[in-house]
């Protein structure tokens, strides 16, 4: 059962724990655009009304999909792009030394998280994506300097997500530290830790050495309203 909701963990987290965020279109599940900018479906021949109708609520957003090609209106929005992704899933945490402080954000927050979000990683963050999940940083001389938190989930799983660290900040360890204290938060309440990235991203073998494995292809299919 847990292969089936990895497939596709956006329709599937949609279903389960965060269903409250959901808004669907003849079967096609969207989270409300002001949490998070993503969709799913399980049936293609759905896409293209769907697509104009949450086109109406939003001016860009996601299909994710492993395999599936979207069906989507030319004369109502446009494919930008699609992001050839991929999944990884933990197989076993490996133990790693910290070094740093690493604090629960709160409400207070908000405004710090998205504003580093957006500085290293546009497009994906809403401010309101802070209510998927719990998230952690790491201050320096009272700054925000690096986050990663939890997006999608079920039943089963948690994914970790927002593994961001400003510019300044790099190469210090900050993130493996943040990923692995964040997957095993995940682990104390009994669910499966995944992740998702760009293939091809330097990334992958931190993730890797974490103890995560590539499992498959999750693209990320970004469409702009005309």
């Amino acid at each position: 059962m847990i292969e089936n909701k990895l497939k596709n963990p956006v329709w599937f987290s949609l279903q389960e724990t965060h269903h409250k965020f959901i808004t669907s279109f003849e079967g096609v599940h969207f989270y409300n655009p002001t949490i998070c900018p993503f969709g799913a479906f399980e049936e293609v021949k759905h896409t293209k009304n769907a697509l104009n109708e949450y086109a109406k609520l939003t001016d860009s957003f996601f299909l994710v999909s492993e395999k599936d090609i979207p069906i989507f209106d030319e004369d109502y929005v446009e494919l930008e792009k699609k992001i050839n992704g991929c999944q990884m899933v933990l197989n076993q945490l490996q133990p790693i030394f910290y070094t740093e402080e690493i604090i629960k954000l709160t409400e207070d927050h908000v405004d710090e998280i998205y504003d580093l979000i957006w500085l290293v990683m546009p497009g994906y963050y809403r401010k309101r994506t802070y209510d998927m999940g719990d998230y952690y940083g790491i201050f320096k001389n009272g700054k925000l300097v690096s986050i990663t938190g939890q997006r999608m989930q079920t039943t089963d799983f948690i994914e970790v997500s927002a593994v961001v660290t400003h510019p300044d900040y790099t190469k210090r360890g900050y993130a493996k530290q943040l990923v692995h204290f964040v997957t095993n938060e995940i682990i104390k309440v009994n669910k499966l830790p995944i992740l998702h990235t760009n293939k091809g991203n330097p990334a992958i073998g931190l993730y890797e050495k974490l103890g995560y494995k590539l499992t498959r292809d999750m693209n990320w299919w970004l469409f702009r309203k005309k």
